[in-house]
């Protein structure tokens, strides 16, 4: 087990390391990034955690003695950090949604290029394989990998409201695939050494950035996270019926926010408090118990997965969706009941 412990410890460390120079270096330049008005987070902390978890990722990884840069990983890594200087750009100054979305296709298309493919999923229904690999199956491979990609990029990218939410969302999720790579039908020792690095990473930053948080991941940070669970989750056996229900809340909250904008008819790109954790602030929450409740669900959840077939993640998924749809239902229910007795 060495070689999946001590990548995890490195990583950690490493991590640590580069958060202080990071720190040292926004102190120097007196760089705290942009604030936003739907963010709750400590207006005084560093948004430098993209930048030390991207850096710390990619050199434990190069020079891990067990890995080989396959094209796949490759573009794992050149993906991560385009996206990762892009999200660097929007946390000093906010780019428009739209530059932000074409960069994100862009990694997508990157990863698919060098090999990151879907080339099969299993049906929900019957548990059998369903091919894409062959003829024009490859088009519904490439739209399923970019659709993917973009939707957990943005969903954790729009999870990262309040401190500690994301990373530990992410973290969790990361240990979902790390086990997930010991199973026999999956059985992939190096994916689970690349998730091993990149826990280790998210987990170094976690430190800092729960509440309350002394640095904050930022939209590279947030996008980094994101891109990395995506490609992963691809990665380990084309797993992403497990990833769909580990990311259950963030993804879910995603779908019910932009559904909301578009019955406001207002743009899904334009940012505002509705998420969950808004909603679970605005009743008197804290945030370190949204972040514990987060974290215990995303858990839970995760257990469920790595231990079902489709069939069985099929039913966990609807039964997920249709909590979230009541726990919506009863928060505006019970705001709606505050604001008319003020």
């Amino acid at each position: 087990m060495d070689k999946y412990i001590l990548p995890f410890i490195e990583a950690f460390f490493v991590t640590i390391f580069f958060i202080y120079i990071s720190i040292y270096f926004a102190k120097k330049i007196s760089w705290l990034g942009r604030n936003a008005s739907r963010h709750i987070h400590n207006k005084a902390a560093y948004r430098v955690g993209g930048i030390a978890m991207a850096l710390s990722f990619v050199l434990v990884l190069i020079f891990n003695k067990d890995l080989v840069m396959t094209p796949e990983l490759l573009g794992f890594i050149v993906g991560s950090l385009l996206l990762v200087g892009v999200g660097v750009w929007d946390d000093i100054k906010e780019i428009f949604w739209k530059l932000q979305l074409c960069f994100q296709v862009a990694a997508a298309c990157l990863v698919f290029i060098l090999g990151v493919r879907i080339y099969y999923i299993s049906n929900p229904f019957t548990g059998g394989i369903i091919n894409l690999d062959l003829g024009y199956t490859v088009l519904v491979s490439i739209f399923l990998v970019i659709f993917w990609i973009l939707l957990v990029v943005n969903a954790i990218n729009w999870a990262d409201g309040i401190d500690g939410l994301s990373g530990g969302v992410a973290l969790i999720s990361i240990m979902a695939i790390f086990f997930l790579t010991f199973k026999p039908e999956v059985n992939q020792p190096p994916v689970a050494i690349i998730s091993s690095i990149l826990a280790g990473s998210v987990f170094g930053f976690l430190v800092f950035n729960f509440n309350p948080a002394r640095i904050l991941a930022g939209t590279s940070g947030a996008m980094f996270m994101g891109f990395s669970l995506a490609t992963l989750s691809i990665f380990s056996g084309t797993k992403i019926a497990t990833a769909i229900l580990v990311l259950a809340i963030p993804i879910i909250d995603f779908i019910w926010v932009i559904g909301d904008r578009i019955r406001r008819k207002k743009s899904i790109f334009r940012p505002d408090k509705n998420h969950l954790h808004h909603k679970l602030l605005e009743i008197g929450w804290s945030q370190k118990k949204i972040a514990v409740i987060y974290y215990s669900i995303t858990l839970a959840v995760s257990i469920i997965a790595l231990n079902t077939r489709a069939v069985g993640k099929s039913l966990t998924l609807f039964s997920a969706v249709l909590l979230m749809f009541f726990a919506y239902l009863l928060i505006d229910r019970s705001l709606r009941f505050s604001k008319g007795k003020e």
